[in-house]
């Protein structure tokens, strides 16, 4: 593991945090973890795996999580305006899917004071408080910590309880990891602002968020979340189906920067960005006055980093550094499972023709995998009533059935064995001089 230690020791020297904790994740277990520093900066106690830092804003993938959780009971849909379940506010034909991928319009913070920093007030306040919409619904991408403030409502109204009960008792209890927590608790972490001329340390107050807890209020120690970058990489437990994980990292609004355009993308709560060469990686940020988080997963490998440090001003590239190492410890790690296919699906196997372009069908654990020769128009398929549904790319949500002469009927596609296979009966008809 001396990689990993290697980069956790440069990145603190080089930082200046007074402390960092990091841990990887594979597969779903604890791979490696380590913490170097003092929790004041000032030579005190040493951090551990253990210490609680403030995780910001990735207490928002857990309330995203809640909020699916609640859709996928039967509690909402994602377009619902968001006044069929909170009436009370002021922007009611914003709907959850907006406020989820930050796309709602409505403003990035609160009207009071700096909400991180000064104790919350209640949902009435928060609500009464001249709250508006800087953007037309659905037109860009604007981050919006009143956004899950709102979504955090919305939790507690629909579970009868608070936000923060509802998520313990339905995502982290069941997930082992119920040591998170909406305060600091003993041994944890001081928050501190280093001064960017000469580094010398500022202690940060902490207080209760209240309405905007939701936002970024939890705090945890780097091994209890390196449970949520398993969860991230899809290890979703009983939790959550693994069907509603793959709907909610679906890059769904580009964060467009000049600096760097479309480089990454915000989904059902969490944050995407391009992998090198092994799929999309999945995570969060997060940042709270002396304090900064980060988690990230590659689905594609199973492998998830989290980062924790009481600092304000950056952590460099540790979270991305520990990820690639942790790949080029198994440069072959896209994980593909050995598939025994269902008897109907064997007979789909093989190769396929939408005209005269081939795809290609291979068997998956739940259903198979359809992909033109180009890679252009491409979907895995499970089963859905007497035939078959797309989940993602080209084809998602779209049905496929076998017909009785043997052919592919897939939304208005028709595929047959052979090139324009004169015994299907395809669209348009065939030139009765057939191929020449």
């Amino acid at each position: 593991m001396s990689a990993f230690d290697d980069l956790l020791r440069a990145e603190h020297e080089e930082s200046g945090s007074a402390s960092i904790a990091a841990a990887v994740v594979r597969d779903g277990s604890l791979y490696w973890s380590g913490a170097v520093g003092t929790l004041d900066g000032r030579g005190g106690a040493p951090a551990t795996t253990a210490t609680p830092y403030r995780i910001g804003s990735i207490t928002k993938t857990f309330v995203a999580v809640e909020v699916l959780r609640l859709r996928d009971e039967g509690r909402l849909d994602l377009a619902d305006r968001i006044d069929r379940h909170l009436p009370d506010v002021p922007f009611g034909h914003v709907t959850i899917a907006q406020l989820l991928t930050h796309t709602s319009g409505l403003q990035a913070e609160t009207n009071g004071p700096w909400w991180e920093r000064t104790p919350g007030g209640d949902w009435d306040q928060l609500v009464g408080s001249g709250l508006r919409l800087v953007h037309t619904p659905g037109t860009r991408f604007h981050y919006s910590n009143v956004g899950f403030a709102v979504l955090g409502r919305l939790v507690a109204v629909l579970r009868g309880t608070s936000w923060f009960e509802a998520i313990r008792t339905g995502i982290l209890d069941p997930l082992g990891i119920g040591a998170i927590s909406e305060h600091p608790g003993e041994g944890a972490a001081t928050g501190l602002s280093r001064h960017p001329r000469d580094g010398r340390l500022l202690v940060e107050p902490h207080h209760d968020a209240g309405a905007m807890a939701p936002a970024g209020q939890l705090w945890s120690g780097v091994e209890d979340l390196a449970r949520w970058a398993a969860f991230a990489a899809g290890d979703t437990g009983d939790v959550l189906a693994g069907s509603t994980w793959e709907e909610m990292v679906v890059p769904l609004a580009v964060d467009d920067r000049p600096d760097a355009p479309w480089a990454t993308a915000q989904a059902l709560g969490w944050r995407v960005w391009p992998g090198s060469g092994s799929g999309r990686r999945v995570g969060h940020g997060g940042s709270m006055p002396g304090f900064l988080a980060t988690v990230i997963a590659e689905p594609a490998t199973g492998w998830g980093i989290v980062v924790l440090a009481n600092d304000t001003l950056h952590l460099g590239d540790l979270a991305t550094s520990l990820l690639d190492a942790a790949s080029a410890l198994h440069p072959s790690s896209p994980r593909r499972e050995t598939v025994e296919p269902a008897p109907d699906v064997a007979a789909l196997v093989g190769d396929w023709f939408w005209g005269a372009v081939p795809y290609r069908l291979e068997a998956t654990p739940d259903g198979f995998h359809l992909s033109d020769v180009n890679g252009n128009r491409r979907s895995r398929f499970v089963r859905d009533g007497d035939g078959w549904r797309g989940l993602d790319t080209y084809f998602a949500g779209e049905r496929l059935v076998v017909r009785l002469d043997g052919a592919l009927d897939l939304a208005s596609f028709v595929l047959g064995r052979e090139p324009y296979d004169p015994t299907v009966e395809h669209p348009g008809g065939l030139d009765p001089r057939g191929w020449h």
